[in-house]
């Protein structure tokens, strides 16, 4: 939807209120809410402002220290949030509302380079330099349970019931009794201008995929953010909730968000030599640098201390470096052929920040071509059982201290940005370090 037709919605009494967010490092969409007739006045040509602390906070909204950014010494100022105009979009589930996406800005103009959404677009413009299009789609897990948010919150969580009685992984029958859900979530991602393909269910309990239409990489993440806020906000509405946890359970498989992705030029897809009727020199140079750097930059696809739970053998979840093709042991799947022919990087859990985890990618891909890499022989057998393959990185710690170490992502992102994201990683494993959990009362309670 353009500003012209938000207008005419405006003018009509459709729209009265406009949502103005941001993804912030979690991937969490932060802002407020105009309404309609001030955000055509004031919002849509001259943004807004938000308080700088909201790239510097922790997921419990307290302010954290050691960040150059923004920090209370500087007074924790204000940064400028512009609308990008090319994401207006009405929020179906939500009467009369309508979302703009916004960039992060200095005042002096410039965009904040440590904010997700400008990293990816940074790398999106040196991709179009060097003459590509990236075609990208992400595939997101989640579970689904039958209590609401805040039933799930009173009971700290525990002894959830799963929509599904045992694992649903293709079914048709049980899913079907989410139907009701599921065909709300499709026809109103639909209608707000993020297309899925496809829904089902997965290999847990109540656990469930949705599939999206590929886009180019800002897009696709924009629509992958505006998913995951707006199916929670459905599913509340519904009286019941999702998590997208990396691994809510040692009982049950983790959520992956696997990501998919081609080089084009034009109608080709750059990945593919048709002569050959195989991958072309280019997808291998760009898995090969995937291959190389994956692992220092693993912070990006795996941001949480939970997220290096989800990494178990025989999970379904990766545990190693390897590439083969459809071979769902290996960090890296090739799928496909022709113009369907593509990566699909198996690393990411559904608690990855899609600008992170696409960064990282484009990164990491285009290295490899700029270095002339190769990604080496096809990996035949189980990768979960080979110790010879670099393995990924087992905690949050390791990826955070990986990330600092790696000459490759300050050459990257530059100093500042890696040193934003290590701090955020070293502060979010300090916070669990100093937690008490269940499992360490069941553990010690009684029988230490």
């Amino acid at each position: 939807m353009d500003l012209q037709a938000l207008r005419a919605r405006i003018e009509a009494c459709e729209i009265d209120t406009v949502v103005v967010a941001f993804p912030n490092v979690f991937g969490q969409l932060i802002g407020k809410r105009f309404t309609g007739q001030f955000f055509l006045e004031s919002v849509a040509e001259h943004g807004t402002h938000a308080c700088n602390y909201l790239l510097t906070v922790d997921i419990e909204m307290e302010p954290m220290q050691g960040f150059k950014l923004a920090n209370w010494e500087k007074g924790f100022g204000d940064f400028e949030m512009l609308p990008d105009l090319g994401t207006l979009r009405i929020l179906p589930w939500l009467p009369g509302t309508a979302l703009v996406l916004c960039d992060f800005r200095h005042h002096h103009g410039l965009e904040v380079d440590e904010s997700p959404r400008a990293l990816l677009k940074k790398e999106v413009r040196q991709l179009t330099e060097k003459n590509f299009i990236c075609n990208m789609a992400s595939e997101l897990e989640f579970f689904l349970f039958q209590q609401s948010y805040r039933d799930a919150y009173a009971a700290q969580y525990r002894e959830l019931k799963p929509s599904s009685d045992y694992r649903i992984d293709y079914h048709i029958l049980q899913p079907g009794q989410d139907e009701p859900l599921f065909r709300a979530i499709r026809n109103y991602m639909g209608a707000a201008e993020v297309p899925v393909e496809s829904s089902k269910g997965e290999w847990g309990r109540g656990q469930h995929e949705v599939n999206f239409t590929y886009s180019q990489p800002v897009e696709m993440a924009d629509r992958h953010v505006v998913f995951k806020h707006g199916v929670k906000e459905i599913t509340a509405q519904q009286g019941r909730s999702i998590t997208f946890m990396a691994k809510p359970s040692m009982t049950e498989p983790g959520n992956s968000c696997h990501i998919h992705i081609s080089l084009w030029q034009g109608q080709n897809n750059m990945f593919w030599d048709g002569e050959k009727k195989a991958g072309s020199k280019l997808f291998r140079q760009f898995l090969g640098g995937l291959i190389k750097y994956s692992r220092e930059l693993c912070y990006f696809f795996a941001p949480t201390v939970n997220a290096y739970k989800r990494y178990q053998s025989a999970s379904w979840a990766p545990t190693k470096l390897a590439w083969a093709f459809d071979n769902r042991t290996v960090g890296f799947r090739v799928v496909g052929s022709g113009k369907s022919f593509r990566i699909e990087n198996r690393m990411p859990g559904a608690d990855a920040n899609p600008y992170l985890a696409f960064t990282a990618m484009l990164a990491a891909g285009m290295a490899g071509v700029d270095e002339s890499l190769d990604c080496g022989d096809v990996y035949a057998g189980n990768a979960y059982a080979d110790p010879s393959l670099p393995a990924l990185p087992e905690s949050l710690k390791e990826a955070a201290e990986l990330l600092k170490q790696s000459r490759f992502a300050r050459q990257a992102f530059g100093d500042n940005v890696v040193d934003f994201y290590v701090h955020t990683a070293w502060l979010e494993a300090r916070a669990f370090d100093n937690a008490v959990t269940d499992w360490e009362r069941v553990r010690y309670f009684e029988r230490i």
